[in-house]
């Protein structure tokens, strides 16, 4: 009998996650994937994304009436309306990012303590009862953490590692074939900057002031990208935010689309500008000199991969030039030199569809594939001319 698996997606952050999981079941004839997007804000870009990608993508309305033998979700919403064990994972670098103030459950949380949003009993719980059937974690830390915030939920969760660690590293050695997608020489430097999303991301505190420092840099020698949070894209809109870039694109900046495939965006760069964003730290543990806007310390966790690169990465100041700035930190990057910060984000290197193909067919009750579950693919990247100005907006 066929088992089928419900994933849920409700940004397209979650959704990039999710599609870690489809190659884990492809090609097995026992099991049915089916996507959803649950109802959210930003969940009309979600359900183009996943169209677009050809996953096969079920009504919100049909997916909680129906039955499923597995739900996977990396976020909370709506997913106490699925008829499924739920299986629940991280979206990004670690558990960074603190539970927002105002979501508290009274008593369910040591008073005074912000834990990761995503570990935390309000995102765990409902009712006394706890949500996820298994939660798949990244580091051995994680677990710790649980033990503070969540207890409940220590004897269903698991280590598994993280999936964007494991590409990168599987396809480092793609660099030089992703730069020539790109369509950047071997005499070029690629600089990309890159932001997270809210007020306290490099994009909302510096947009204003972003045009003015990108076109330093966009000088011969130099090509210059911007990747923003899909939630970026969402928030303010496609127009607002081409309007907002358009003399920096003007100028020969790249602005990529929300649907890019940023790892090997990240493995062809020479340099990574931003924030306390996932995209930072993983670029840090891919050996990527990293050159950081501000980073607002209440809005991150102690201890976690973006709390140790604040610790030693460097700065961005507004009383230096850029250029003098970008070629100090390039200078002086040292391969190895956030080790921590790798080892920080996954304490099982290169497990992870390993243990997490292991678990989606434990929890289904079925056999393993007598083979290795695959690495998926890193698609080149498009190419920079491809995103520049084209003399108007679509």
């Amino acid at each position: 009998m066929c088992k089928h698996v419900l994933v849920v997606a409700s940004t397209m952050t979650y959704a990039k996650r999710m599609r870690e999981i489809s190659p884990l079941l492809r090609g097995d004839l026992r099991v049915q994937v089916s996507f959803t997007v649950p109802p959210h804000p930003f969940g009309e870009g979600t359900k183009r994304y996943l169209r677009r990608l050809g996953l096969p993508l079920l009504p919100w309305h049909e997916a909680v009436q129906a039955p499923f033998d597995l739900a996977v979700a990396a976020g909370t919403r709506g997913t106490e309306q699925i008829k499924a064990p739920l299986l629940r994972l991280a979206h990004g670098a670690g558990h960074s990012k603190p539970l927002r103030t105002g979501v508290e459950v009274p008593g369910a949380e040591a008073p005074g303590r912000r834990p990761p949003g995503m570990l935390s009993r309000s995102r765990l719980m409902r009712g006394g009862r706890l949500l996820p059937a298994s939660v798949a974690l990244s580091h051995q830390r994680d677990l710790e953490e649980l033990r503070r915030s969540c207890p409940e939920a220590v004897p269903v969760a698991e280590v598994v590692g993280d999936p964007s660690i494991d590409r990168l590293t599987a396809h480092s050695a793609g660099r030089s074939r992703f730069r020539r997608a790109l369509g950047v020489s071997d005499d070029e430097s690629l600089l990309l900057f890159s932001s997270t999303w809210g007020r306290t991301s490099f994009f909302g505190g510096l947009h204003a002031l972003l045009p003015q420092l990108l076109k330093q840099l966009a000088t011969e020698g130099h090509r210059v990208a911007v990747l923003l949070h899909p939630n970026v894209w969402a928030a303010h809109g496609s127009w607002h935010v081409r309007s907002w870039l358009e003399e920096c694109v003007r100028h020969g900046v790249a602005l990529l689309p929300p649907e890019t495939d940023w790892e090997a965006l990240l493995l062809a760069s020479d340099l990574l500008v931003g924030d306390h964003g996932s995209l930072t730290a993983y670029a840090a543990s891919a050996d990527v000199p990293v050159l950081l806007t501000h980073v607002p310390h209440r809005e991150i966790v102690g201890g976690s991969p973006a709390a140790l690169l604040a610790s030693g990465a460097p700065s961005l100041t507004p009383l230096r030039p850029l250029r003098e700035q970008v070629r100090y930190t390039v200078e002086n990057f040292r391969p190895g030199q956030y080790r921590l910060v790798a080892e920080a984000l996954t304490s099982v290197p290169g497990g992870f569809h390993q243990r997490m193909r292991a678990l989606i067919y434990r929890m289904l009750g079925l056999g393993e594939p007598a083979c290795p579950p695959p690495v998926p693919p890193l698609p080149d990247p498009p190419a920079l001319e491809s995103v520049a100005w084209q003399g108007g907006w679509s």
